[in-house]
């Protein structure tokens, strides 16, 4: 049956033990209990909510660590914390074998409403006497020398006895006789062994052999034993024995020996002669096998060396029983005690094992702690070995990676992680630490492990709004069902705590109805809709409260405001207040004494509409007929105010029907009339009808209108940069007539004017400016390489006049009076026949068109002219399109010409010339021949 035990315990009383507890979460409490060996499985050993002091059944649960996971040997109940056998039960010679005090060491961690505590449990194992003494053979044969003196000590085998303490050997018994006797001692290993000791001399002829019989007993109870047959064979005298300088010899081997090194060379000494002086070196009985394949002995030269390696950690001394022997025929023999002590020697690096709590396996290197988790909240359970002794194996353990956890030490060489701050998964979800193990030996060795923690999500973060209130706009006379806004709630939790949804708080009452008949809210967007249509003059603004929750255990949720304002529209028209209107009108008397400029009427107005759409703005319009006055009335667009203009002393008992318009400012604006009757009476002015004050009047009438003065002065500019092109263009006219003027004579001839088609008729200009037409190269470079003057054979004509037809030139019309010449301007058409009758006698007339010349006569240059054609087609302008067809119409140029109108001509049509006998002196009437 298990005994509590001898464990600390903590102070706190225990009304306060939970406090306590709190606050105290990392300190590590130790609990030891005591149990036998080959107790029945299921006993209970102790119950560790007992040790406690805990209280509060089903609200405290205890886990076992899994760097103990072989529940076989204890289990835990997890209720209470219950340590009881396993079913393989506990063996105290297979869990700890010959060490004295065997101890069975877990750790068992507490939790309770997410707080941890360790709980180092150390379980004593106590043995029993269930092993007896055994010796390694039922018979020793032992050897001695009839010459050996009294005292001599002959070593016998070690008995072996699994039991520890008490229970193991304790004192060894021979059986009675006169020669020997038995001596129990303790080795450097612990062990303890027995030798024969002589205690009288020996005399082979009277007794050659002796059987002795050896008990080893244990200290139990009842006490076991073990027994063996000491068979001793006494031998001829022999005259000297080996002996060895000293009876025990000491040797310090470092436990990082190579093989093959020497630990002494054993030198015995025999006078003897011959083989009675030859000596054989060998290891006693008492020898182990183990020390017998470490150690290696030469049987002739007694040399002593290190045949395997050998570890501090598993064994630090070895006892080795030397013995010299002759080769005699009664050989004799020494024994020498060789003590070998292993030196430590830094050569193993520490060991880091890693228990998480919960999560992955113990050598994962992951552990999981919840975000909730306090401050020093158990995280891991972190234990250093090291095999090494002494400094090499002192262990110090150090955690580097994140200010957010701590290593405490927790007991010997186990240390535990901790958080040190507040954790939170949605801002880091995972850390990666490092454990660093170093011993102090020299140099140090050191072990690096990783260990991952992440975190797991708790329900920690309220759905959060981006803003704590929201507001939106909807214009009045919406339709039911419009989409007034969205609300996003953002919940970084994982699944369904971080799972959002939405729904309207209904508050007080609006209007005599709940909040919910004006909105609706989708639950799983947040869209918010209008229920009904809303009218700006009855609800200006709605508030509404929105809240969004999650899924979690239990719900968090946060709130927004949701303000819905109404957008005034124009949907309301002025109405009157004063005067009252009957039907639609209203009559006001004014006094036939009134001044102009008195006030007559005040107009007051109200719009249910809001800013814009209720600026209200008052004017008159007076009824026909026309004959009234105009303007006997004026209104003050803004206040309303009516003030007389005109004289009334001669309109007693008139009536003055004047039309009054209230418009407001929306878009499209709204306005209401009115018909307001003056009846002109002969009561004097009443106080209230005072002369408008000019500065209030005039300065409300006269208010400037921005845009109107913007587009003044944009026209204004407009007309002085008209103003400007017109004088600048007339300016170069004038000098450019100037400079024709001007210009040299080139001919001393008189010639007579020259009649050319302009327009619809004819004009005659003089004959120096029908040059300027002329189509000769002017020898300044400024003619077309098939110029008219180039190329006699008229080809050139031929071309350009149809590019020119292809290009759609036009006539000259009569805005070329006015503008002058366009580059497009051309020669007359010639769809029509000439109506009018030639004055030159009837010849033969050749047809030409646009850039065709007259011909040439030095004879008769007065009568004949060339019909010139500007050389440039990219100059087109506002003239008739000339058609490049019916060339069956002529006209006749003679000089002086008649001015004539001929409208629509396609073509020309000039005499050839022939030599006349007689000079032609004047028109003739009846010669002018249309071909």
């Amino acid at each position: 049956m298990g005994l509590a035990g001898e464990g600390r315990r903590l102070s706190c009383p225990p009304r306060l033990f939970y406090l306590c507890w709190l606050l105290s979460v990392t300190l590590c409490k130790t609990v030891r209990y005591r149990t036998y060996e080959e107790d029945a499985p299921g006993t209970v050993i102790g119950t560790l909510a007992e040790e406690m002091h805990m209280k509060a059944p089903g609200e405290i649960s205890f886990r076992l660590m899994k760097q103990f996971s072989n529940s076989s040997l204890v289990r835990l109940r997890e209720a209470d914390g219950q340590l009881s056998i396993g079913e393989e039960g506990l063996d105290r010679e297979r869990l700890c074998g010959p060490s004295p005090q065997c101890i069975l060491a877990f750790d068992v961690v507490s939790f309770w409403q997410e707080q941890y505590r360790l709980v180092h449990v150390e379980l004593e194992v106590r043995d029993i006497n269930d092993h007896a003494p055994r010796f390694p053979r039922p018979l020793i044969p032992l050897e001695v020398s009839e010459s050996a003196a009294p005292g001599t000590r002959l070593p016998l085998e070690i008995a072996a006895d699994p039991d520890a303490g008490s229970n193991s050997i304790q004192s060894f018994q021979i059986s009675p006789n006169g020669h020997f006797g038995i001596e129990a001692q303790t080795r450097a290993d612990g062990v303890k062994c027995a030798d024969l000791v002589l205690l009288r001399e020996l005399d082979r002829e009277s007794q050659a052999a002796y059987s002795l019989e050896l008990v080893a007993k244990d200290g139990g109870s009842p006490a076991r034993a073990g027994t063996a047959t000491v068979s001793v064979r006494v031998l001829d005298a022999n005259d000297n024995s080996p002996a060895f300088p000293q009876g025990s010899l000491t040797v310090e081997l470092g436990e990082d020996a190579p093989r093959g090194s020497l630990l002494l060379d054993l030198d015995a000494a025999d006078p003897d002669e011959g083989p009675n002086g030859e000596i054989v070196y060998g290891f006693g009985s008492q020898v182990p096998a183990e020390a017998r394949r470490l150690f290696r002995l030469d049987p002739l030269s007694g040399r002593l060396t290190l045949e395997g390696p050998v570890d501090y950690e598993r064994a630090r001394t070895y006892e080795l029983d030397v013995q010299a022997q002759d080769r005699g025929a009664s050989p004799l023999a020494a024994t020498c005690k060789v003590i070998v002590r292993l030196a430590d020697v830094n050569d193993n690096a520490p060991g880091i094992s890693i228990s998480p709590l919960s999560g992955a396996p113990a050598g994962a290197g992951v552990a999981y702690v919840s975000e909730a988790a306090a401050r020093d909240s158990f995280v891991a359970l972190v234990s250093t070995s090291d095999r090494d002794s002494g400094p090499n194996g002192q262990v110090r353990c150090a955690l580097r990676g994140h200010e957010h956890f701590a290593l405490q030490r927790a007991y010997a060489d186990s240390y535990v992680v901790v958080t040190a701050a507040p954790l939170d998964r949605e801002r880091v979800p995972e850390y990666n630490l490092t454990l660093l193990a170093e011993d102090l030996g020299a140099p140090p060795l050191q072990t690096v492990r990783q260990l991952t923690v992440r975190l797991s999500d708790e329900n920690d973060n309220a759905p959060l709004f981006a803003r704590p209130a929201y507001e939106v706009a909807l214009l009045e006379n919406n339709p039911p069902g419009a989409y007034l806004a969205t609300l996003l709630a953002r919940d970084p939790d994982l699944g369904p705590n971080g799972k959002v949804l939405y729904r309207l708080l209904d508050e007080a009452p609006l209007l005599g109805a709940p909040v919910s008949t004006y909105v609706s809210v989708d639950p799983a967007t947040g869209a918010v809709y209008a229920l009904r249509t809303f009218n700006y003059e009855i609800l200006k603004q709605l508030e509404l409260r929105i809240q969004a929750s999650d899924g979690g255990s239990p719900p968090l949720s946060s709130t927004t405001l949701l303000k819905v304002r109404v957008l005034d529209q124009n949907d309301n028209a002025p109405l009157i207040t004063h005067p009252v209107l009957a039907n639609g009108s209203a009559e006001l008397g004014v006094s036939s004494r009134a001044p102009p400029g008195s006030l007559v009427a005040q107009i007051k107005a109200r719009d249910a509409d809001d800013g814009a759409n209720a600026e209200l703005a008052f004017s008159l319009a007076q009824e026909p007929p026309p004959q009234q006055q105009p303007e006997l009335f004026a209104i003050n667009k803004k206040t309303g105010e009516i003030v007389l203009r005109g004289d009334l002393s001669e309109e007693l008992g008139q009536v003055f029907k004047v039309i009054l318009i209230v418009a407001d400012n929306g878009r499209p604006p709204l306005a209401t009339t009115a018909t307001v009757n003056f009846l002109v009476t002969a009561t004097a002015p009443s106080s209230s009808q005072e002369v408008a004050k000019a500065s209030s009047w005039e300065g409300k009438a006269l208010e400037w209108d921005i845009p109107l003065i913007v587009i003044i002065v944009l026209a204004g500019s407009c007309t002085l940069l008209l103003v400007a092109i017109i004088t600048i263009a007339t300016t170069c006219n004038k000098r450019k007539k100037e400079t024709y003027a001007s210009a040299p004579s080139y001919s001393k001839e008189s010639t007579p004017p020259v009649a050319i088609w302009k327009g619809h008729s004819f004009n005659t200009i003089s004959a120096r400016e029908a040059e300027k037409f002329s189509g000769k190269d002017s020898g300044k470079g400024d003619s077309d390489f098939n110029d008219s003057d180039s190329d006699i054979s008229g080809d050139a004509l031929k071309k350009d006049l149809i590019t020119h037809m292809q290009n759609g030139l036009w006539a000259c019309t009569a805005e070329c009076k006015i503008l002058g010449h366009s580059d497009r301007c051309w020669s007359p058409s010639c769809g029509r026949s000439n109506p009018h009758s030639s004055p030159h006698p009837s010849a033969q007339l050749s047809t030409f068109c646009k850039s065709t010349s007259l011909p040439r006569d030095p004879l008769r240059r007065d009568n004949y002219y060339q019909a010139q054609l500007p050389k440039t087609v990219g100059l087109q302008s506002v003239y008739e399109k000339v058609l490049h067809r019916d060339f069956d119409r002529t006209i006749t140029l003679l000089s002086p010409p008649r001015p004539g109108r001929l409208p629509d001509l396609q073509e020309i049509g000039v005499p050839l010339y022939q030599a006349p006998s007689t000079r032609y002196l004047g028109p003739q009437t009846d010669t002018s021949e249309k071909i």
